[in-house]
């Protein structure tokens, strides 16, 4: 990706509950894996892993301490997104703030995800 195109941004919460979890792997972690893939009632939903180290094509985001590695088939769709993490009575959870997402299903555990395209990206170079 170019210089001028962030894929994803991290909060402070999110890159400190990713700094605790890490710190809790039981072996090394070279940082989180995020991706996306198909299923779910809107389409499709959210990836995260351990990564112990890069894949090949992988972006890498270094943010607030943390490093994220996005899979080469996310990149598109996740172009701009910022990543927190919410805690309230019920639950507490990773989410993914993206410009991109175009709707979610009722039960928020998929998306409907458009990605970027090429006359976009070309345009906001």
């Amino acid at each position: 990706m170019s210089a001028g195109f962030k894929v994803l941004s991290l909060t402070d919460r999110a890159a400190e509950r990713i700094k605790a979890i890490m710190a809790d792997a039981d072996r090394p972690i070279a940082g989180l894996r995020v991706g996306v893939k198909n299923g779910g009632c809107a389409g499709m939903s959210y990836t995260m892993e351990y990564a112990e180290a890069q894949k090949p094509g992988e972006d890498v985001v270094e943010d607030r301490g943390v490093r994220v590695f996005v899979e080469p088939k996310a990149v598109l769709f996740l172009l701009g997104t910022e990543m927190d993490f919410t805690t309230n009575k019920l639950a507490s959870q990773f989410v993914f703030n993206n410009p991109n997402q175009t709707s979610a299903c009722g039960c928020g555990e998929s998306v409907a995800i458009t990605p970027v395209s090429p006359e976009r990206l070309a345009a906001s170079a």
